[in-house]
């Protein structure tokens, strides 16, 4: 599923102009970014939850010529699916 995808089933179920309903989802993909980029997390009950991993700077090797690299820090977004979603996905 796509978010043109997600667009057009809003549009349909809530009787709104297309684009009416691209700006729904674009405004709340957007919020959720914009969340996560102040280090909040956001939380959709039965859905699961956003937030942000730190990953420490860490000595690493490249595969490929096998000289020594090293990572910097940075940021990871992380989902973690809630329980309602897990049990209607293995259900």
């Amino acid at each position: 599923m796509t978010k043109a995808d997600i667009v057009s089933l809003l549009s349909k179920n809530a009787s709104l102009p297309r684009k009416q309903a691209e700006i729904i989802v674009n405004t709340v993909f957007s919020a959720i970014v914009e969340a996560l980029d102040e280090g909040e997390k956001v939380e959709l009950r039965g859905f699961g939850t956003f937030k942000i991993k730190e990953r420490k700077s860490h000595p690493a090797r490249n595969p490929k010529t096998g000289e020594k690299v090293f990572v910097k820090d940075r940021k990871i977004p992380y989902f973690k699916p809630g329980r309602e979603l897990k049990n209607l996905v293995n259900s």
